[in-house]
């Protein structure tokens, strides 16, 4: 039987219902009976998506759109305060809930396991999410892409489980009190809300401290996550356990040996003195870390590890992370969200070893103004792996630009640290670029968290002709 509905939740109305997270959300509570509606800037296959379900999208943003009883206006951090279905929600008395309220009221009652990082999330969250399906658990679960089987990014289930995403950016993530979460790593990003990694680590111990009674926190083997778990033993929970993940002797899920294939590799992870060996169908080491951080979350949540380890052989990846869009004159075309340096480096490494001897050529949108003042010159480093990169304009997503501040701090990086880089101004004409620079038994990866991925098939079709 699905859970009742929050009565805030009967007849939301999301602004922005596209969004990774926000139209999981919506897709959730319509699943479960809620009449949904919302807008957003554009059409999408998202929106259509959403369509499908029932739930009502208007194009554009408009004070009209917000019906007069709707029960709540469901909002993320992007949200502007002048966008007119926001005023028109204050003119009528509507509440405003946070995008991270609406899910967390969504996990009430259930098992939740959360799983938060700097990166990863969102492959962590859906190798659970299919090996539980795969299991017969029927989950619930809110993912920031969509998953390849399925093809969405979220689902109710029946089942007592919700796995779910937990987004640091804005620490909305503070909002949930799951019962297992999952910490990969922490660093510091998102530099238009934390100025610091003092400010990171605090919201992330906030994070740790909302889990329930007896709860269990597992952290990987990136030394932030290592000094959040430090932190969060100095804080006296004693109900809480902690499971570390890794290599190293000490790790609690200890990864025994990873063995790399093409596009796949073969993990075995040793957990509560059994070994376990499966397939992850995405290359890279940090990936089968992923798995492995899935594989002891699912343990602590009552699973039967043998089974789970088996169940993560059904994940065949999640759209962007590393996602195969096709061949074409002989060159594979893959799609990567990656868009911190951290990111950028375990990606294209994975590709350099899934690549061979072939070569590996890179279109890379920045993501930020901020990201890119911080960080542009670790980008640039990054990029020195591939054999050639094209450097698109900066993708602002919901900033404004910042004076002196381009694509160019990225190019002189990448300049400096010996790569081969191309700026491109205009997006439209990359198609042609990439042309003109591949030849067959190439790999291209189009790279970052904005609108890049739409040149993916852009480049197939323009290679295929």
């Amino acid at each position: 039987m699905a859970p009742a509905i929050p009565a805030a939740m009967e007849r939301p109305h999301f602004i922005g219902i596209g969004g990774a997270g926000m139209s999981g959300i919506a897709k959730i509570l319509a699943q479960r009976g809620a009449k949904v509606a919302g807008s957003d800037a554009k059409d999408s296959p998202t929106a259509e998506a959403l369509r499908a379900h029932g739930v009502t999208v208007h194009l554009g943003h408009a004070a009209e759109h917000l019906a007069d009883d709707a029960s709540a206006v469901v909002v993320s951090s992007a949200i502007r305060a002048d966008n007119p279905e926001l005023a028109r929600a204050a003119e009528l008395g509507i509440p405003v809930v946070h995008r991270s309220d609406a899910l967390a009221s969504l996990m009430d009652g259930l098992t939740a396991i959360a799983v938060a990082g700097t990166h990863g999330k969102t492959t962590t969250t859906s190798m659970l999410a299919v090996a539980l399906t795969a299991l017969g658990l029927d989950p619930s679960y809110a993912i920031g892409g969509d998953l390849a089987g399925p093809g969405t990014n979220a689902r109710h289930g029946d089942g007592e489980v919700f796995v779910a995403e937990a987004d640091e950016s804005d620490r909305s993530f503070q909002k949930y009190d799951p019962q297992v979460a999952i910490v990969l790593n922490v660093e510091l990003d998102h530099h238009a809300n934390y100025a610091s990694m003092d400010e990171i680590y605090e919201s992330f111990e906030k994070f740790a401290a909302k889990l329930r009674p007896g709860g269990t926190l597992v952290v990987g083997e990136h030394s932030g996550a290592r000094e959040l778990a430090a932190r969060v033993a100095a804080a006296g929970r004693e109900d809480l356990a902690v499971v570390t993940v890794g290599e190293g002797e000490g790790s609690d899920a200890r990864i025994l040996k990873i063995v790399p294939s093409g596009m796949k590799s073969e993990v075995t992870v040793a957990l509560d003195g059994a070994e376990h060996t499966f397939t992850v169908s995405v290359p890279g080491r940090h990936y089968a870390h992923n798995a492995a951080a899935a594989l002891a979350a699912g343990a602590r949540a009552g699973l039967d590890p043998a089974a789970l380890a088996q169940a993560l052989t059904a994940y065949t990846g999640v759209g962007r992370r590393l996602q195969l869009k096709g061949e074409a004159a002989g060159v594979q075309v893959i799609d990567s969200y990656a868009h911190h340096p951290t990111e950028m480096t375990a990606d294209l490494e994975a590709m350099r070893g899934a690549a061979g001897d072939s070569r590996l050529l890179v279109v890379f949108q920045p993501h930020l103004f901020s990201r890119t003042q911080e960080l542009g010159k670790e980008m640039g480093d990054a990029l020195a792996l591939a054999d050639a990169s094209v450097v698109l304009d900066i993708y602002p997503a919901r900033e404004d630009p910042i004076p002196g501040v381009t694509s160019e701090l990225i190019l002189d990086a990448a300049r400096a640290a010996g790569a081969d880089v191309t700026p491109v101004h205009d997006k439209g004409t990359v198609p042609d670029v990439i042309a003109g620079m591949v030849r067959p038994g190439d790999f291209v990866l189009t790279m970052g968290a904005g609108d890049v991925t739409d040149l993916g098939p852009a480049i197939l079709a323009r290679l295929a002709n």
